[in-house]
C-alpha cells in the first residue's frame, strides 16, 4: 500500500494539507492521525450511518400534509381522500431532495470552513415536533406549514447573532445538567412512540377510545370506522413482522458486530422486501396513489426538483401570534440543547476540546454555519438543521478534519440524484430504526444525578412529559419549571433559616452556575476589545505543563518527556519544567 501512503503524504504536504492540519503538514496544531484516505474513510462511515435521515425525515415531514390542503370537516384528516394523499405523496418526494440538498450544503461547509469532522442534516426530534406538534398531522397542529417554516426560518438568523455574542454557548451551559441530560432520554422515547405508531412506523400501537394507547398491529382493511383495531386482528399485519425482523432484529445484530451502516443496511432490506407489487407486504398496492408511487419508483435515477415547499414561507402571523412565538421559542430552545451538546460531544470525541476554556476550535465558524443551516432549509421546506451524533462514527474510524464532514456532503449531494429510490422507502422499514434511534438517545438517563430530588424529578418530569404528551416543547417547560420551584424554594428556606434548614444530601446536588469557563463572550470578541487587527486568528497563548515525576520512575519518564518538552518548544509553547 505504498501508493496510499505516499499519496496521504503529498495532500498533507500541499496547501490543502496545511489548511486542514493534516499530519505531516507542518501545521504548528497539526491534528495527528489524519491522513487524507482516513478520512475519506471516515466521511462514508458517516454517511453509511446517518443516510437513513433521508427517507426518516421525509416520511415524518411529509406526515403534517406540507402545503397540501386538507378540509377541516374531514373525519378521518383525509386519510381516504386519494387526491389529498398524491399531494402527500409529492411533498415526500420534495422533502427527500430537501433533505439531501440541505445535508450537503451544511455538511460540506461545516468540514471547509469549521475544519470539523461534524454532518449536519434535518434533526431528529426536532423533525417530529415540527410535523406532529407544530403542523400537526395533515394540518391538524398549531400552525400552517408555511406559517412553521417561518418560524424556522427566522430561528436561524437568531443564532446567528446569538453564536457571534457567545450567547448560545451561554445558554447551552446556564441549562441545569440533568435537564440537559434528560431532554435526550425524552426525545428518544418519543421517537419510540413515533416509531411504533401507524402514521410513520411499523403500526404496533394505536389510540383507542376507553385507553390512551394500545396494542395494534391489525391489517388496514380489517380497521373499524374510527381506524381502530379489532381484537381479533391484533398484531397480524405482515408489514410490522417484516419491519420487527428485518428492520430491527436483524439491524440490532448487525450494530452489536460493529458492521458498519447496519441501520441503512437494515432500511434497505425491508424496503426491497415490500417493493414487489404482487405481495401482501407491497408499498406499491394497486390503487390510484399505488400506481403512481410505482410510476415515480420506476425512475430510479432521475432529479426530482422542490416543487410543493420551495420558498413557500408566510410572514404574515397575525392570526397565529401565540402559536408562531411557541414554536419559534421551542424550536430555538430545543435546537441550542440539541445542536451544542452534539457538537461539544463530537468535539471533545476527536480531541478539538480547549480544556481551559471547554470550547472548540472555531467552535464560532461552526455554530454560524449550523444557523445559516437552519434558515436556508426552511426556504427549501425543511425543519431545523442540527449536528449528529453519527458523525462519531467517522470520527471513530479515524476522521479528525474538516475532510471528513466534506466528503460526507458529497455522499450526500450524489443521492440527491436517487430520489425515486428515497422516496419509495415505507414507514415500517424506518419505525424501528426510530425506536433504535430512541434507544442510544435513551442511555444518557444512566449519567443523570438520581440521588438528589432536586435535580431527579425534574429530569425524570421532562423525560415522562415529551412522550405522554407527544411534545418536546412541554416536556421542557415542564423540567424547567419544576427545576426552578424547588431548587428555588430549597434556596428561599436555606437563606429564611439563616442556613440551619437545608436538605441532608444537598452536597450531592449537581453544581449550577451561569459563569463560563474564559469568559462570556467569545475568544474574537476579546481580541477586538484589545485593539487586536487580525481579530479573527488565534492568539498563541503560553501553556503551562507541569508534570511531576517521582524519584523512582524519573529515569524511565524523562526521554519521554524530554521529547515532549522539545515538540511543544518548536511549537512557539513556552515549557516550565518541574519536579
Amino acid at each position: 500500500m505504498g501508493w496510499v501512503h505516499n499519496t496521504n503524504l503529498r495532500v498533507a504536504r500541499s496547501p490543502v494539507g496545511r489548511y486542514f492540519r493534516l499530519e505531516n503538514s507542518g501545521h504548528p496544531k497539526e491534528r495527528k492521525g489524519s491522513y487524507f484516505f482516513t478520512e475519506l474513510r471516515a466521511g462514508l462511515a458517516t454517511f453509511f450511518a446517518m443516510a437513513y435521515i433521508i427517507s426518516v425525515n421525509s416520511n415524518i415531514v411529509s406526515q403534517s400534509g406540507g402545503t397540501c390542503v386538507c378540509s377541516p370537516d374531514s373525519p378521518d384528516l383525509c386519510d381516504s381522500d386519494p387526491e389529498y394523499m398524491l399531494c402527500v405523496q409529492e411533498i415526500n418526494r420534495d422533502i427527500v431532495t430537501a433533505t439531501a440538498a440541505i445535508a450537503a450544503l451544511t455538511s460540506f461547509m461545516m468540514g471547509l470552513l469549521a475544519n470539523m469532522p461534524i454532518a449536519l442534516a434535518p434533526g431528529m426530534g426536532l423533525n417530529a415536533y415540527f410535523a406532529y406538534t407544530v403542523v400537526g398531522y395533515h394540518g391538524s397542529g398549531l400552525v400552517p406549514y408555511r406559517i412553521a417554516l417561518t418560524a424556522v426560518f427566522v430561528e436561524g438568523f437568531v443564532f446567528v447573532g446569538l453564536t457571534l455574542i457567545g450567547m448560545r454557548q451561554w445558554l447551552a451551559r446556564a441549562i441545569p445538567h440533568s435537564i440537559k441530560l434528560a431532554t435526550g432520554v425524552g426525545i428518544g422515547l418519543y421517537l419510540t412512540l413515533i416509531g411504533l405508531t401507524y402514521s410513520a412506523g411499523i403500526g404496533a400501537i394505536t389510540g383507542y377510545n376507553a385507553t390512551p394507547i394500545e396494542l395494534a398491529g391489525c391489517r388496514p382493511e380489517v380497521k373499524d370506522e374510527d381506524g381502530f383495531c379489532p381484537s381479533y386482528d391484533k398484531m397480524r399485519n405482515p408489514t410490522m413482522w417484516i419491519g420487527i425482523f428485518c428492520g430491527g432484529i436483524l439491524t440490532v445484530l448487525l450494530m452489536t458486530y460493529r458492521v458498519k451502516g447496519a441501520i441503512i443496511l437494515g432500511i434497505l432490506l425491508v424496503s426491497i422486501i415490500s417493493w414487489p407489487r404482487p405481495t401482501s407486504v407491497t408499498y406499491f398496492p394497486h390503487t390510484v396513489l399505488g400506481d403512481n408511487m410505482f410510476d415515480f419508483f420506476k425512475k430510479v435515477v432521475t432529479f426530482h426538483p422542490i416543487g410543493k415547499t420551495l420558498n413557500v414561507l408566510d410572514f404574515d402571523i397575525a392570526g397565529h401570534g401565540g402559536q408562531f412565538g411557541l414554536a419559534f421559542i421551542t424550536f430555538l430552545y430545543v435546537d441550542i440543547l440539541d445542536c451544542t451538546g452534539t457538537m461539544y460531544s463530537m468535539a471533545r470525541f476527536c480531541g478539538a476540546i480547549d480544556e481551559r476554556t471547554q470550547d472548540f476550535e472555531n467552535s464560532a465558524i461552526a455554530y454560524t454555519v449550523d444557523a445559516f443551516g437552519i434558515s436556508i432549509g426552511a426556504l427549501f421546506g425543511s425543519p431545523p438543521c442540527t449536528a449528529y451524533i453519527e458523525s462519531g462514527a467517522g470520527i471513530s474510524e479515524g476522521g479528525a478534519t474538516g475532510l471528513t464532514a466534506m466528503f460526507t456532503g458529497i455522499c450526500f449531494f450524489i443521492s440527491i440524484f436517487f430520489a425515486p429510490i428515497f422516496a419509495s422507502i415505507p414507514p415500517w422499514a424506518t419505525g424501528c430504526t426510530l425506536v433504535i434511534v430512541g434507544s442510544l438517545m435513551a442511555k444518557a438517563a444512566a449519567d443523570i444525578n438520581w440521588r438528589y430530588y432536586g435535580d431527579a424529578i425534574p429530569a425524570f418530569i421532562t423525560i415522562a412529559i415529551m412522550p405522554f404528551t407527544y411534545s418536546i416543547a412541554y416536556g421542557l417547560i415542564g423540567g424547567i419549571m419544576s427545576y426552578i420551584i424547588i431548587n428555588g424554594t430549597v434556596w428561599i428556606i436555606e437563606k429564611a433559616s439563616f442556613g440551619r434548614i437545608v436538605p441532608p444530601n444537598k452536597h450531592e446536588k449537581d453544581p449550577w452556575t451561569w459563569k463560563i469557563p474564559g469568559g462570556f463572550f467569545p475568544p474574537w470578541i476579546s481580541r477586538v476589545a484589545r485593539g487586536k487587527k487580525d481579530f479573527w486568528r488565534e492568539d498563541v497563548e503560553e501553556h503551562i505543563r507541569v508534570v511531576p515525576i517521582e524519584a523512582d520512575k524519573a529515569s524511565e519518564n524523562s526521554n519521554s518527556e524530554a521529547t515532549r518538552t522539545v515538540e511543544l518548544e518548536s511549537k512557539g509553547v513556552e515549557v516550565e519544567k518541574k519536579g
